[in-house]
């Protein structure tokens, strides 16, 4: 495999019911300054969870970190995809560098919606956090 193969990103299935999820949040509770953005992930039971971010000068947490609290109170503990619609019709949004590392570290096969426009693709976490730090690998024995 050459040095280009490996750094190629491989594209998924586009999961559309997943950005309109979110953008269809993102358009009717994203309320000015504190709710900017909205997020949708797909668990692997097919559910489709939703969230908006907090935002807060004290560095509120973004809506794909308040997605995965959300997901795990209505007892969604595997999530398959996810994507970040901003508030004003902004479309598409990747993760943050922080969402991307907690994103990886609860869900190393997530795949993640990217892109914009007619050029949305679905990618893995992996390839938006290449050679990353993996949180688990650093942990010493739970015993």
């Amino acid at each position: 495999m050459t040095k280009a193969e490996k750094t190629t990103t491989r594209t998924h299935h586009v999961d559309h019911e997943l950005i309109e999820a979110a953008a269809d949040i993102a358009r009717t509770r994203c309320r000015g300054d504190n709710h900017t953005m909205a997020a949708a992930a797909r668990a692997q039971d097919g559910r489709i969870v939703t969230a908006v971010n907090v935002y807060h000068f004290t560095g509120g947490p973004c809506a794909e970190l308040v997605l995965i609290g959300a997901a795990a109170a209505q007892g969604v503990h595997e999530l398959d995809t996810i994507v970040a619609v901003g508030d004003r019709d902004r479309g598409v949004v990747p993760p943050c560098g922080r969402c991307r590392q907690v994103l990886l570290d609860y869900f190393p096969a997530l795949e993640v919606i990217v892109g914009e426009g007619d050029r949305v693709r679905a990618v893995r976490i992996t390839d938006l956090l290449p050679e990353s730090y993996v949180w688990a690998d650093h942990q010493g024995d739970a015993e």
